[in-house]
């Protein structure tokens, strides 16, 4: 208890008295040591502090191109993007755009997929955001553009480029409404984008599709600022300290993207039709019946893995198949079963081009059904006419390949039967065209004829009679 009172000496007068034997007993002055304990102890922790501030100014920033039309290949590349920035933690997401447009449906997932996140989005619109493009723009919590850059002309039109009905327009309007309210923009400038009968004073007059220029987007509160370069993009948004990731798309993905291009996806709907109608013309199961089934496999496999097929699409188009196959080899004619296969077998093919959650479609997809239906329907046609005129071609008899007989039998040199010919002749006499060892032919009124002998054999140019007639051949006996 002394040695414990001995080290507590000098407590109130700021004095620290070490104990006999102590290691604190030392040539430095006592409120030195009496200091070194605390100060360390700051020391350490304002460096730490210091670690963590550093680490918190550098922000991770994914970046990805959209800079082709708006379609499946893209609406691919944005999932892969937020599933990786999400993994990653990253801090930002900035798209670096330059579209025309597009799919509406493709673009109404991304711009749900860009209102869900979690990360903040930015968008740096590189010359053009048209259409599909404006309305992906506006979903994004910042528009930056270049100079020279353009917004707007979001209404919707066909493939010729015709606007669609009233019906298509509203949807549209309402979808560029509620996006813009989402993100803090006047819902008015961005449904003037879709319908020409908006008038905002000081804005757009009546009669004029809205498109906003650099200047005016940022005059509107629809652009943040006029920059260059992602990089000025960032500084100008206030991140000081960054690293961007650019988004790189392994072989499987550029893979993926290129078998869900609506291009592809047509030539592969032919290839499946015309692989079942060219295997419907030849014996046996062949290479059309695998063509076929590759063409289907690679049809639905990238539109699975990408979300747009579900399981009841691909059950649908088997079912189709089975439907088919009962009409042509169980069932004789053309009836129920055969309407019901193709009809199927359409629907699921039409289906799997359009992204819906289930069985439930909006009225806005409704117009990719349509669309989606017709390149169906026109690839299954052309998959037919390509696959007659090869069949044609490769089953012709002076074809170089050889698929089939070049041997033409002829009615005339006897090939062929009629029986009212066959009966009328019973009781006629003529000459052996052949040796009949019974079987061979005769040659009756100058008419060849299929013919048994009754007994014996029967040399060519020897004279028979006809005694009867049965199982599509003639009875004779050498005269």
């Amino acid at each position: 208890m002394k040695d414990c009172g001995q080290i507590l000496t000098g407590e109130r007068t700021g004095e620290f008295t070490p104990a006999k034997g102590s290691k604190s007993d030392s040539n430095y002055p006592s409120w030195i040591q009496g200091l070194f304990l605390p100060l360390l102890f700051i020391l350490l922790f304002n460096a730490q502090a210091n670690e963590s501030i550093s680490t918190d100014e550098i922000k991770k920033v994914y970046q990805l191109d959209i800079k082709e039309e708006i379609a499946p290949p893209v609406w691919h590349s944005i999932q892969k993007a937020f599933r990786e920035a999400q993994a990653g933690k990253y801090d930002l997401v900035v798209i670096h755009m330059n579209t025309y447009g597009g799919m509406v449906d493709m673009a109404d997932s991304i711009r749900t997929t860009i209102l869900n996140s979690k990360i903040p989005v930015y968008v740096l619109i590189d010359n053009n955001a048209a259409s599909a493009g404006a309305l992906i723009s506006i979903a994004c919590d910042s528009i930056y553009m270049v100079s020279g850059a353009n917004i707007g002309a979001a209404t919707v039109v066909n493939q010729t480029g015709e606007a669609m009905p009233d019906k298509y327009q509203s949807y549209m309007r309402s979808m560029m409404r509620s996006t813009a309210e989402a993100t803090g923009r006047d819902p008015q400038i961005a449904q003037a984008m879709v319908d020409p009968r908006i008038e905002i004073p000081g804005v757009i007059d009546s009669g004029m599709v809205l498109t906003f220029t650099t200047s005016e987007a940022i005059a509107n509160n629809y652009c943040q600022a006029q920059v260059k370069t992602v990089e000025e993009l960032l500084t100008r948004s206030g991140v000081e300290k960054y690293e961007i990731y650019k988004q790189q798309l392994k072989s499987s993905d550029k893979i993926i993207r290129f078998l869900v291009s609506p291009v592809v996806s047509g030539i592969l709907i032919m290839l499946i039709v015309g692989g079942l109608y060219f295997e419907l013309q030849s014996p046996g199961i062949g290479f059309p019946l695998a063509a076929a089934i590759i063409g289907a496999m690679l049809y639905f496999a990238p539109l699975y893995l990408e979300g747009m097929v579900e399981n009841w699409e691909i059950i649908v188009f088997i079912m189709g198949l089975i439907a088919l196959a009962v009409e042509i080899f169980v069932i004789p004619g053309f009836g129920l079963f055969g309407i019901s296969g193709i009809v199927l077998i359409i629907m699921s093919l039409t289906l799997a081009m359009v992204n819906n959650d289930g069985i439930h479609f909006t009225d806005l997809n409704m117009q990719s059904i349509f669309i989606s239906l017709f390149m169906v329907i026109f690839s299954s046609v052309v998959g037919l006419l390509l696959a007659y005129y090869f069949s044609k071609k490769l089953f012709a008899g002076n074809n170089r390949f050889h698929l089939a007989l070049s041997a033409t039998q002829e009615r005339s040199q006897g090939f062929g039967i009629d029986m009212v010919n066959y009966r009328n002749v019973v009781g006629e006499k003529g000459l052996a065209f052949t040796v009949l060892r019974p079987s061979g032919k005769v040659k009756i009124n100058n008419q060849l004829y299929d013919a048994v002998a009754v007994a014996g054999f029967i040399n060519p140019q020897d004279e028979v009679e006809v005694i009867g007639y049965e199982n599509a051949q003639l009875i004779v006996r050498k005269i």
